[in-house]
């Protein structure tokens, strides 16, 4: 195949690029049999078709599951869709580093720590949960530009957090889209792929993390797989339903009892409370709560419960189902188990420090013998949590 494509240099853009220049994968078909010592320097040549050479960017587990997929394709000999795989991410605090960076070094593929992007010639990149913004002059290096796996269904959740928001607002359903890096925004490019998933009632962060993180992996190999195709059939996204995902700052572990209502609570849970553990206060200690249980009607038809007064943060201990009891916004939520100075159980914290508060006084200050709102500093309010499930590009 020899694809011919007339330049024009006029005033106004030419394939859509910025400035009159050609987009990356027009760019990649203009060059197309092009012969050797054109403006691509001596003997370069455009790939028309598999194998591809792929420099991937990532940092956490769903981006490893991308890289794994790559891998895999890399040491297919019959099927030859990778020739050539390297890496780039970003450094950590830990001596083993982020997932990414443990699986390249295991899998013997060479690594870079941004911003080195190394020095080789590549077809095409890829980015998965690497939370840098990429120039425009690093993403015309690639003659096909940039692929983005994104763990969302574009333009619903833009951003950094997109797999949080998804639990945290209750959506129903979600899925993953493979679309083209454009420069200076993230997550806005053309759609090549998307597919949706239903997001499960009680399904939480990670776990829906691990579902996405392998159907974009397999997204991703099939538009490898037709990449010029897939890129002349990339479409805009829509300017309609477009939300965003930031990032999740500190004090939103912190629960608000009259504010929010148990299903609130609870899908904050399932978000971010095995990342960051949800926070309260008790007698000027905070609290953090690890597992938390929906209550089922019986408990709460239990007449011990039903016969007393109660305001939001309210705390009762239920001895048949040993659980805490919290009250908030418009019920109850269920606590099996609370971190104060260590690792509590209901049962535990009930003996500790609930119980031998009635033996003292038998007629306590509800506004003292209950869980209250945390509030935090401005200054660490403002402070983002960069989470392993928060996704970002």
């Amino acid at each position: 195949m020899r694809v011919l494509v007339r330049r024009c240099w006029a005033p106004r853009p030419v394939c859509g690029g910025p400035g009159g220049r050609l987009s990356p994968q027009w760019r990649a078909l203009a060059r197309l049999g092009g012969s050797p010592g054109g403006e691509d320097g001596p003997g370069v040549r455009v790939r028309e078709k598999p194998p591809w050479r792929v420099l991937f960017f990532g940092t956490d587990q769903f981006a490893r599951e991308a890289l794994r997929a790559l891998h895999a394709a890399r040491e297919n000999k019959e099927e030859e869709l990778i020739e050539k795989l390297e890496v780039v991410t970003v450094p950590s605090p830990s001596p083993k580093g982020l997932p990414v960076k443990q699986y390249a070094v295991q899998s013997q593929l060479p690594v870079y720590e941004w911003p080195d992007v190394g020095s080789g010639e590549y077809d095409v990149g890829v980015v998965a949960s690497f939370g840098r913004l990429l120039s425009e002059a690093l993403i015309l290096k690639f003659p096909y530009g940039i692929l983005n796996v994104h763990p969302s269904c574009l333009p619903r959740w833009r951003g950094p957090a997109p797999i949080i928001h998804t639990v945290l607002h209750g959506d129903t359903v979600t899925g993953v889209t493979i679309m083209q890096i454009k420069p200076k925004r993230f997550d806005v490019g053309p759609i090549l792929k998307q597919e949706t998933v239903p997001v499960p009632p009680t399904s939480t962060a990670k776990e829906l993390e691990a579902v996405l993180s392998r159907l974009g992996a397999n997204m991703l190999i099939s538009v490898l797989k037709n990449l010029p195709e897939s890129l002349s059939n990339g479409r805009q996204q829509p300017t309609e339903g477009v939300t965003y995902a930031p990032k999740i700052s500190a004090g939103t572990r912190c629960i608000k009892w009259e504010e929010q209502t148990s299903e609130q609570i609870f899908r904050l849970y399932r978000a971010i409370g095995t990342i960051i553990p949800l926070q309260t206060l008790w007698m000027d200690n905070t609290v953090k709560l690890l597992d938390l249980v929906e209550v089922n009607s019986s408990v709460l038809a239990d007449p011990k419960l039903r016969g007393q007064p109660v305001t939001p943060g309210s705390v009762v201990y239920h001895k048949q189902s040993q659980i805490l009891l919290v009250c908030c916004k418009d019920g109850w939520i269920g606590v099996r188990s609370v971190m104060l100075k260590k690792t509590l159980t209901a049962t535990d914290f009930y003996n500790g420090y609930l119980h031998p508060w009635y033996q003292k006084d038998s007629q306590p200050q509800p506004r003292q013998c209950r869980f209250q709102t945390l509030r935090l500093p401005i200054k660490q309010q403002q402070e983002k949590k960069n989470c392993c499930y928060a996704t970002v590009h």
